[in-house]
């Protein structure tokens, strides 16, 4: 689960992380008024979307006056800000966060990860930081320092001493109450790009990222609440009531699987073939004909679909089951373009005969490979 950058750095604060003051804005006379109550005589008016690449995309805009506060939120407010995180499509501006200015001597980069491979937190830091930081670890990754924490002991002054003695910064402080922050809210990224240190010698986080571990939600109701649906695809809101996985992809090639490394395995034969995946959706091993069913009318509201593929190991779930969803739903939502069904393990070849006796036009599959080769070819035919 993502949250806005204002959110983001109302919950570093209290953790005791130095961040800029600020408030959300949602009218132009909001803005104004939050500039107003800061003080001063410089404004930053960011836009509040979950994407990075803002400043890039005119999502962040400096105002030196009142008056220019408000024209830049009139300028801001509805307009659709494209960066490289949000896809062609981009993301309709809805909120903007107004702060107080900042004197930037230096801007570092200092991210929190989590390291499956080797279940720590990696702590990332670097002395390039801001907008560029994606190019800089692609063209000198020998530029970010990383450092794992051992999640038992967590923090300790000898790790934060390390970091800190790689950006030159007297922020152990910060660093511990960072790492507080990530773990003790379950966040699956932290990320502060930049951190600065201000021409007075202060450090504070200009930017905030958070990203958190949807399994550990149950413990935080009070990150749940602060859960924005206007940046979630409407299909993946109802996918979330269904209890299924589902993410929004770019292709033209549905997909329902039950298992998340089966779905993946599928996307990738898809565009093996020559094509390209529309959504990542994992009905789970033990869904039923209603999940299923549900699962498809959501997959099929997507515009631009061409083909459907379903790959389905019957183990939990059983193939009958899955190929009563698939009828019930291809009925309901008068299928229209081209469906591939391959489906193996329990109940199988009922399953199977279930489809071929339905009447629908449905191509059955033997393997996960003829099932890709066959919904490419018959969606580039249709």
């Amino acid at each position: 689960m993502k949250i806005h950058e204002y959110q983001a750095k109302a919950l570093l604060r209290g953790f005791g992380v130095p961040v800029p003051r600020g408030e959300p804005a949602q009218t132009p006379d909001e803005a104004v008024n939050v500039a107003r109550s800061l003080g001063g005589s410089v404004w930053v008016v960011k836009a509040q979307i979950h994407a990075g690449g803002r400043g890039k995309g005119g999502g962040v805009k400096v105002a030196k006056s009142l008056d220019e506060v408000k024209t830049l939120a009139q300028q801001m407010l509805g307009m659709t800000l494209v960066t490289h995180q949000t896809g062609s499509k981009g993301r309709v501006v809805k909120k903007l966060l107004i702060e107080e200015g900042a004197a930037i001597a230096k801007e570092f980069y200092l991210g929190i990860v989590l390291d499956r491979a080797r279940q720590k937190p990696c702590v990332m830091v670097s002395t390039e930081g801001g907008m560029d930081i994606e190019e800089v670890a692609a063209k000198s990754p020998h530029s970010i320092y990383k450092h794992w924490i051992d999640p038992v002991t967590g923090m300790t002054e000898k790790d934060a001493a390390a970091i800190a003695q790689k950006l030159n910064l007297p922020i152990e402080k910060i660093l511990v109450d960072l790492y507080r922050a990530f773990w003790e809210s379950d966040a699956s990224l932290l990320e502060i790009n930049p951190l600065i240190l201000e021409k007075n010698g202060a450090v504070k986080a200009l930017d905030a990222k958070i990203e958190f571990d949807g399994n550990a939600l149950f413990r935080h109701p009070d990150i749940v609440a602060l859960r924005d649906l206007n940046e979630e695809a409407p299909e993946e809101i109802e996918a979330a009531a269904h209890d299924l996985s589902y993410i929004v992809l770019d292709g033209d090639i549905g997909c329902l699987v039950n298992g998340a490394g089966l779905a993946m395995a599928t996307m990738d034969a898809i565009k093996l073939y020559g094509g390209e995946p529309a959504n990542f959706l994992d009905v789970g091993g033990g869904a039923s004909t209603e999940r299923v069913t549900a699962a498809f009318k959501i997959m099929m509201k997507r515009a631009g679909l061409k083909g459907i593929l379903v790959n389905i190991f019957g183990g939990i779930v059983r193939c009958d089951v899955v190929a009563e969803g698939i009828i019930t739903a291809a009925r309901q939502v008068h299928l229209n373009v081209p469906l591939v069904v391959r489906m193996q393990g329990a109940n199988e070849n009922e399953g199977r005969a279930m489809l071929r006796d339905s009447g629908l036009p449905i191509t059955l599959a033997e393997d996960m490979g003829d099932a890709a080769r066959k919904i490419v070819a018959l969606k580039s035919a249709s």
